[in-house]
Parts: structure tokens; sequence; C-alpha cells
């Protein structure tokens, strides 16, 4: 073959994985297009101003309704480090803006989310609503709040003292701190195919760690006690003291804001059968709605893809957003927003 064939073949070539490239991008960046436009807000908090994101739907006209977002437990921006935006569209979808707002500390927010106890993220909550009312883009009569895992010891205070929401959507809700605890330790050791003997010591470890809580320990003197090979920092161990006895029972009783609760079938942080039962008998009877998500994690996100060492989990994160949750979750968010939203 002569140098010119060659060079033509090479052309090609190039030509070829040039395309493949430009439409892989193409492709990226219209998965990662959302039907939001977000806008940066500072809301008046409690204790320190909120660093906030307004997303409100691209689409319609008016004011919209709004939906405030609840965190699980963790550092977390206003966007749940970009997870959140799939489920903004969906609320979008039904003509519901979206808000929530870095954490204290995180992303410049001034504070430290490790000192804030339940009950301070419920007054956070209240904040961002009683706001939002004032905001010309907001439909004072259409408000809602979304939570996941932690959030359900923060948004049924909420719903239980107000009588201005339209509904409320929890996904992964945890009941007891204490029980959350041990069965995430047990349902961790179990993946792992940690011998009894493991799961014994974790286990002793963890009481011994519960009876600190319990007298009301300092953190010197959980340091001193040798429990953990990595022990908590200060700040965690403040947080953990502060809000260990959490637990949302007496809570749901006060509720009065049709709820929908979803769980995922391979939950390994929260016992879904508990919370499920702990809603049945606590929610008001009429008000409630469950929704099990099948091959799901603890976050909606597919189980397969809901580990931080999946490749495959991360190539879909950033080339189809969407698809990281299972069949279904995206759609049945606004299908109850707007059934009970209007």
């Amino acid at each position: 073959m002569n140098a010119r064939k060659w060079v033509k073949r090479l052309w090609i070539t190039f030509a070829c994985v040039l395309v493949l490239v430009v439409g892989v991008g193409a492709w990226i960046v219209v998965q990662n297009d959302f039907a939001v436009r977000e806008v940066q807000v500072t809301i008046p908090g409690p204790k320190q101003p909120l660093k906030a994101v307004l997303a409100l739907p691209t689409e319609g006209k008016g004011p919209r309704g709004l939906v405030v977002f609840a965190h699980g437990d963790g550092v977390a921006d206003a966007s749940g480090d970009e997870v959140y935006r799939p489920i903004w569209e969906a609320f979008a979808r039904a003509g519901y803006a979206s808000l929530s707002w870095n954490k204290p500390g995180v992303g410049g927010a001034p504070g430290n989310w490790l000192h804030q106890s339940m009950s301070d993220r419920s007054a956070e909550v209240d904040a961002a609503l009683d706001w939002a009312k004032r905001q010309p883009e907001i439909d004072p009569n259409r408000l809602g709040v979304w939570g996941i895992s932690q959030g359900g010891w923060v948004l049924p205070k909420v719903a239980g003292d107000r009588t201005d929401l339209r509904f409320m959507i929890l996904v992964g809700a945890a009941v007891n701190w204490v029980r959350q605890g041990e069965y995430n330790l047990r349902a961790e050791l179990q993946d792992q195919g940690a011998p009894a003997g493991k799961l014994d010591a974790e286990l002793r470890r963890r009481a011994a760690r519960l009876r600190l809580l319990e007298e009301g320990a300092a953190y010197d003197k959980y340091l001193a006690s040798g429990l953990d090979n990595s022990p908590m920092s200060r700040d965690r161990w403040r947080f953990v003291l502060q809000n260990f006895r959490a637990d949302v029972t007496d809570q749901l009783p006060k509720v009065r804001t049709p709820t929908l609760l979803m769980l995922g079938d391979h939950d390994r942080n929260v016992d879904v059968k508990e919370t499920e039962a702990t809603y049945r008998a606590g929610i008001p009877r009429g008000l409630l709605t469950v929704e099990k998500l099948r091959d799901s994690s603890h976050s909606a996100v597919k189980y397969e893809l809901d580990n931080p060492d999946s490749v495959w989990g991360l190539i879909t994160f950033v080339a189809a957003p969407r698809s990281i949750y299972v069949p279904g979750y995206l759609d049945s968010l606004t299908e109850f927003v707007k059934k009970h939203g209007r």
C-alpha cells in the first residue's frame, strides 16, 4: 500500500474518532440540560443566612408552587452534589419550583452543619417556607417539602406544626437514630460477608460508644476510650451527641399533610420495614401513600449504581444523570405533586 493510501486511511480514522467524540460530547450536554432555571438566592435563616438555589421551571408562566428540600446526613451543597437536578426537573413538570441550600459551612455558606440539631434543621425549613411565601415567583398557596434519609427527622416536625403545606415526600426516611445505626452496621457487614465474630465485636464496640453518648461524655473522654481506630472528629461527636436520641414516632400523629413515603428494597441505611410500619401506625388515616421502589438503594438510585467505586455508576451519572434513578421514581414525584399540589 502506498503512502498516499496510508495517509487517506489515517485521515478517515481521525475523522471517525472526531465525529464520535463530538457526538458523545453533544449527547452529554443534552443529557445534562435540565428544564429548570437556577437562581442563586440568600434566605434569612434562624441562625445565619442560607446560601440557596431556587430552581424555577423554564416552561409556563405565573407564580409557581414550591418544593423545599431537606438533605440527608453528610456534606451537601444545594444541588445535593448535582443529583437533585433530575428531581428538580420532575417537580418542574408539575409546575413547581424547588428550593435547596448549602448546608452551613458548605460551599462558602456561613456556620457549621455539625453544630445543628434536627430541630435546628426544621427551623431552617420553616424559615425557607416563610421567605418563599413573600417572593413574587412563588404561589404561597402551593407549598410542599421533599426530604431524604435524615430529612425524616426534619420534615415531619415541620408538617406537624404548619397548616400551609400541600404535601410531604420522604425518601428512605429514618425513624430512630440508634436502631437505624445498628441496622446499617449489620447490613454493611452482611454485604461485606464479614464473619459472625466481627459482627459481635462491632456490636460490642457500638454498645460501648452508646454508653458514652448516654452519659453525655465529652469528646476527650470518647477519644481516650480508644473505641474507634478512626475516631470521629470533635464536631462529629458533638453532632451525634445532640442528635442520637432522634425519633420521629411521636411527630407523625401531628401530621395533617398528604405524605408520600418512598422506600427502596435494597436500602442498607434504613430498616424500611420498620419505617413503613411506624408511618402506617402514626400518620392519620387517608394521608399516607407508600411506594416501594424495586431494585432501589437508600436514595432511589439503582442499587447496582449506588457504589462510590462503580465505574458504570460514574459513567451513568455523567452521561445520563436521569438514569441513575430507578424506573418510575421521577414520574411518581411528578404525579404526586400534580395530584396534591393544585
